[in-house]
């Protein structure tokens, strides 16, 4: 662009510029506290319907009492409707196929991100120089007629984006916006007319902590950050930044693993380090990769647990196909652990082996071990695992203590699994619609992730140390359809667990497919380290009752951390916090001192 010298106009202000933007769904006028999909819910509760109606009329067809008009009427209703479901469900697969969103309304919006993304970084990147900002060209732009005119068009661009957002509320695209709030006071040097500085840290009055001069200085640093490793758009960053792999520890897989698609990981002890004897199984819920336990150096149980001399063997449930549609509970939560454990033992004969689950993965633990104590027992054999370190794990789902209420209404309203085996019965659960439901019973998370990213942009190295958490949280794993059937009318809403009907098969006829009794783990002499967190909304505290509820508990639904007892330890903490290496080391010395107790 050339600029125009000869001719100055009164300095543009920020809320000119964004004036010209106007009202859009980025603004969260409602004043909501979360992300609301209002297009997806509408469309989504259509097709719903319809599916639906598809299975009353087949049920009506198979109904051997009727005859005449009402089977012909129902017959040829059925044929109908499958000329327009059929494409719906064969799109939907495609793009589970494609590793895309099968919700073509959010596939819209991840466009919008990605375009809104691109905008924010050539428009950031006109007003750096050497990697600086240049406060004389800002000002140069904000008083001539080019200039303006320059800047209505990319508010403008800004403005088409937001308009053509299909999402409401507390959302992404909110934080993006106010991403972009913050670059118009750059530019302008000027604050909006109201006061509001986007970034600014303030004291409990709402007044800012810094000098407005301090304040752009800090946000010049925040936007050279994020322009010089294209930091704009989550999820393509992390892609960018981790090259699609994430991890720092050094594994193998074992040889003659292989179970469909799970395999076992085997992280060896590192050299010059002394092995202590003891093995680790840790168990992996199947909507994650499990790499969340191996995040990145500083961030890593794996890492912390190597150089205290343990060996580790991890779940990884890899990427189920068409072949897993099938495999149900049982498999995961029975076959798999019986195998892996069996395969650990006889490379490790004379070692003790300790068991780490995280969320899922130690609600499927649980059963699992209290049906290998009924085994074992009844053959008179000792219990061979006698330690279990729980992660933000939950046992109990009702609608009272557990804190589970509100998604368990949400899958009582919403999910349907007729309509789930319809839509992905031969490709599997997308991770989209597994964090669709997330994003439910964690209001607000799709806009503080994004905000919070930017928010600490200041420090360069806090975009690199963010990128694989990043690219774990926005890339989950495909879920098995029947699993996850299951998953959710037996456990989440039967709460078969904790009630004591959860049934797992056994190679003993006397257990095969009956209820697991979980009050055999006492007399096992199970212990149980569960560490949960009060601000976790996904794995309530009121739900992670496995300490407090079987094995050696110490009585009583109060903490306690005695020896030769189970330790029940409660933490101020969220879902996911091994992305803090302080938390991740405070967790760290407890399991460490509970294994070694």
């Amino acid at each position: 662009m050339t600029e125009d010298k000869s001719v100055a106009i009164s300095k543009l202000t920020p809320d000119e510029l964004l004036n010209i933007i106007g009202l859009t769904p980025a603004d969260n006028i409602q004043s909501l506290d979360t992300a609301v999909p209002w297009k997806s819910k509408m469309i989504g509760g259509q097709i719903r319907g319809l599916f639906g109606y598809q299975r009353m009329l087949k049920s009506i067809g198979k109904d051997i009492s009727l005859f005449g008009p009402w089977a012909i009427a129902a017959a040829w209703q059925s044929t109908l409707l499958d000329t327009v479901l059929e494409p719906i469900k064969a799109a939907a697969r495609l793009a589970v196929g494609a590793s895309r969103n099968p919700d073509a309304i959010a596939d819209v919006n991840g466009w919008i991100y990605k375009s809104y993304s691109r905008l924010l970084y050539t428009m950031t990147g006109f007003f750096i120089a050497d990697g600086k900002f240049d406060r004389e060209k800002a000002a140069r732009i904000c008083t001539t007629p080019k200039g303006k005119e320059f800047l209505e068009n990319y508010m403008g661009e800004f403005g088409e984006l937001e308009r053509l957002y299909n999402n409401i509320g507390l959302t992404r695209l909110k934080a993006m916006k106010e991403l972009l709030k913050c670059l118009l006071v750059l530019i302008t040097e000027q604050p909006y007319a109201d006061g509001y500085l986007p970034f600014a840290t303030t004291d409990s009055g709402g007044k800012s902590r810094r000098s407005f001069e301090e304040y752009l200085a800090e946000n010049h640093r925040r936007l050279e950050n994020l322009y010089a490793q294209n930091a704009f758009d989550i999820k393509e960053y992390s892609e960018r930044a981790t090259g699609g792999i994430i991890g720092c520890s050094d594994f193998e897989y074992v040889e003659g693993s292989l179970l469909h698609r799970v395999r076992l990981r085997h992280y060896p002890v590192r050299n010059r380090i002394r092995p202590n004897g003891k093995v680790i199984y840790m168990a992996t819920p199947l909507i994650n990769k499990p790499e969340l336990f191996d995040l990145a150096p500083d961030k890593s149980v794996v890492e912390a647990l190597l150089k205290k001399g343990y060996e580790i063997y991890m779940v990884d449930h890899g990427d189920p196909g068409w072949e897993e549609t099938e495999l149900g509970l049982d498999f995961y939560g029975k076959t798999i652990p019986d195998f892996y454990i069996d395969l650990i033992k006889k490379r490790h004969p004379d070692s003790e082996i300790y068991v780490m689950a995280y969320c899922m993965g130690g609600t499927l633990m649980m059963p699992y071990l209290a049906r290998r104590a009924e085994e074992r027992i009844a053959a008179r054999k000792k219990m061979d695992i006698k330690k279990v370190a729980l992660m933000a794990s939950p046992v109990k789902f009702d609608d009272e203590e557990s804190g589970h209420a509100p998604i368990r209404r949400l899958i009582r309203r919403d999910y349907d699994p007729y309509l789930m085996k319809e839509l992905f019965g031969a490709v599997n659960i997308p991770p989209q619609v597994i964090e669709a439901g997330m994003n439910e019973i964690q209001p607000g998370v799709q806009y503080t992730v994004v905000l919070g990213f930017y928010g600490r942009a200041q420090q360069r190295e806090a975009i690199t140390d963010a990128a694989p958490f990043l690219y774990w949280l926005t890339r989950g794993t495909k879920f098995p359809v029947t699993a996850h059937v299951q998953w959710i009318q037996n456990v989440f809403i039967g709460n078969q667990i904790y009630e004591g009907t959860y049934c797992l098969p056994s190679t003993n006829p006397k257990f095969d497919g009956r209820p697991v009794n979980m009050n055999i783990l006492k007399k096992a002499g199970v212990r149980i380290f569960d560490y949960k967190g009060s601000r976790d909304p996904i794995a309530p505290a009121g739900s992670c009752v496995a300490g407090e509820t079987w094995g050696m508990a110490g009585g009583g639904n109060v903490p306690f951390t005695s020896g030769q007892l189970n330790r029940v330890i409660e933490k101020n903490i969220g879902h996911i916090f091994v992305v803090s290496r302080k938390l991740l080391a405070q967790y760290l010395e407890m399991v460490e001192d509970f294994y070694e107790d």
